[in-house]
Formats: C-alpha cells, sequence, structure tokens
C-alpha cells in the first residue's frame, strides 16, 4: 500500500482522482454559474427578450478576450433574473453541479448591487441565493454567501450596499470585492471596508492579474486594508516581500488557472506553482464556471496536465482551500482528514 501511494502522489493525476477528491470552493460567483440552458428557461418564464433563441446562440455570445469583454457579456445576462425563485434555481443548479464535482464546502460570491442598479431589490436577491445555502446540506455540502461590492460603482453605492446589507448579517460570511480594477484600486473602498471588518465580516478582495497598477494594488489590499485572501493576486510574485507577507500571515490566494486562460490567455501556472513550492496558501478555482465551461476539477485537472503537476501538488492545492476557508478549526481538520482518507484508499 505504501509503495503504491508513493508512485501514485509522483505521477500525473487523473481526472477521475482530482473530481472525487473532496474539495472547496472558494472563488465562485454564483452570477457566473448561469448555464445557457437555465438562462433561455427564466428568459422566457420572466418574458426578456435576450436576442437569443437556442442553446448554440447564447455560447455563441460567451465570447470574450479580456476582463471588460468578458464583464460586457456577464451583466447583460443577469437581466434574467427577476425573482426570488430565479436566484434560488441559479444557485441551486450550481451546488447540484458542485456534488457532481465532490465539493464539500462552498463560500459563494455575489453580487448584489448588479441587480439592485436593475430594480431587483436586496431582499429578493439575499433571500433567494440563502434559501439555497439553506438546502445545501442535503447534497452534502455546507456553503455560505460572500457579498460583493462592484468596484466600477461609486464607493458611495458600495456603502449604500452594506447598510442594505446588516440586517441580513447573519446570512452572510464575508465581504469583497470585484468587476473592472482598472481605476478602481482598493483604497477607493477603504472607508467601507473598516466598516465591515468592524462589524465582525471576514474581508477578501480581487487583485486581477495583470492589471493595471496590479502590485500597489496587492499591496494595497493586503497593507492598507488588512484583507485576509487575496482572490487572483498571481502577480504578487513580482514582490517578493509580499509573498514573504501573505506566507507568513497565512494569507491564502484563490486562484482560477482556466478564467486566466481565457482573459489574458495565460493560466499563470507557472506562477501558481512558484507560490506553491515557496509555501503560499495558493489554491484553485473556478470562477464563472458557466461562462468557461470548466468547474473545479475541469480547472485542477487543466493546470495539472499542461504544468505536469504531481498528485501530491494536486492534494497539496485541495488541502490549501480548506485551511483558508472560513470556517472552524475543527471543521478544517475533519475535511483535511477526509482528504487523507481518500487518497489513502484511491485504487
Amino acid at each position: 500500500m505504501i509503495k503504491g501511494m508513493i508512485i501514485l502522489l509522483s505521477e500525473q493525476p487523473t481526472l477521475e482522482f482530482i473530481k472525487n477528491m473532496p474539495k472547496a470552493e472558494l472563488h465562485l460567483h454564483l452570477e457566473g454559474t448561469l448555464e445557457p440552458d437555465l438562462k433561455l428557461k427564466l428568459a422566457k418564464r420572466n418574458h426578456i427578450d435576450i436576442g437569443q433563441n437556442t442553446i448554440e446562440e447564447v455560447k455563441a455570445a460567451y465570447e470574450f478576450d479580456s476582463l471588460t469583454s468578458f464583464l460586457n457579456v456577464y451583466y447583460p445576462a443577469m437581466n434574467v433574473l427577476q425573482k426570488e425563485e430565479d436566484f434560488y434555481e441559479l444557485a441551486m443548479a450550481y451546488l447540484a453541479k458542485a456534488k457532481e464535482h465532490h465539493v464539500v464546502y462552498a463560500e459563494l460570491f455575489f453580487d448584489p448591487q448588479a441587480h439592485t442598479s436593475r430594480g431587483i431589490s436586496f431582499e429578493t436577491v439575499i433571500n433567494g441565493y440563502y434559501r439555497a445555502i439553506e438546502n445545501s446540506h442535503t447534497l452534502g455540502i455546507h456553503s455560505s454567501l460572500i457579498m460583493c461590492f462592484l468596484r466600477d460603482m461609486s464607493a458611495e453605492s458600495a456603502a449604500e450596499t452594506f447598510e442594505q446589507a446588516l440586517p441580513y448579517q447573519d446570512k452572510i460570511l464575508g465581504i469583497g470585492l470585484d468587476s473592472d480594477e482598472r481605476g478602481n484600486p482598493p483604497e477607493k473602498f477603504a472607508e467601507v471596508f473598516k466598516k465591515a471588518e468592524d462589524a465582525g465580516f471576514n474581508i477578501t478582495m480581487h487583485c486581477d492579474i495583470d492589471q493595471e497598477q496590479s502590485i500597489e494594488n496587492i499591496r494595497q489590499a493586503l497593507m492598507d486594508i488588512g484583507v485576509d485572501r487575496l482572490d487572483h493576486g498571481t502577480n504578487i510574485v513580482e514582490d517578493q516581500k509580499l509573498v514573504d507577507y501573505v506566507k507568513e500571515k497565512g494569507i491564502g490566494l484563490t486562484c482560477c488557472p482556466v478564467s486566466n486562460s481565457f482573459v489574458v490567455d495565460d493560466m499563470k501556472g507557472k506562477e501558481i506553482i512558484e507560490l506553491l513550492d515557496q509555501g503560499v496558501k495558493v489554491t484553485i478555482h473556478s470562477d464563472d464556471p458557466a461562462y468557461f465551461q470548466s468547474y473545479v476539477s475541469d480547472d485542477l485537472f487543466a493546470l495539472s496536465q499542461k504544468y505536469e503537476l504531481t498528485s501530491s501538488q494536486v492534494i497539496q492545492l485541495v488541502k490549501n482551500a480548506f485551511d483558508i476557508a472560513w470556517t472552524t478549526d475543527d471543521n478544517k481538520k475533519l475535511y483535511l482528514d477526509s482528504v487523507d482518507k481518500y487518497v489513502e484508499n484511491f485504487q
């Protein structure tokens, strides 16, 4: 058994090995799980003309070559989400897919401003999503919500959204920041994130790959805002002092190699491996899987294939995600033990 284990860990993993391993998903936008079939269904149910009538036409519209071009497709698609039931159905559809990939723990981003700005109430959004969170245990998944501010909207809008969220604080695990980074550095939102931290929320921020002022934005997120995690963030390899800082503090990075390859034609695998080798708690997730047609197991497998990762490296990436999850130490131990047990029994 031990000899077989050594061989397994030193070899490249199969998709079966990766897919059946217990996993945590920490970088997943619920709005980015809107699969073409559900988009068409909701458009019809809510009498929304999306200019597309078939799954093939929807898929053809999911074309982009940069973060900006992606967002130009991403936000208009949300018009089909109108009622509490729509948000519930979207989240449950993702959770069912996550179960197929043996996700057992999930912290899920949502963007209320993308909906309140078009006349949907905050209550409608949070109640629909949270109903799915409550039902996720029926699928064997423990899940929570992370509310994100849209950084290309004003700081005042973020502050207003934060106030709307406070009555629902028991339904929200953390606060994040996403969307177009150009001209929207972390410091723009320093005041509202200070309020979030003071209120007891976990905090994280997107520091997208190869953006203008990437390193300065990462520095602001870490040093000025004091985030608990960085989303994406692989440009950090350009500043060893910042790498040393996140390693010392145990701050994790939630990376999404397949979506990276769509927006900048590079998975950032070399950077991910460099960080992994340095002991940084770098992790792998799926980001917006409906748009990139890659769920968390697919991202791990694609990365392992292109960069010839060993099973041992993949296991470490999976374990890192449980290590940096916003859950109790006892829960982390249970999840990590389940990974060890899976590896030990894998045939």
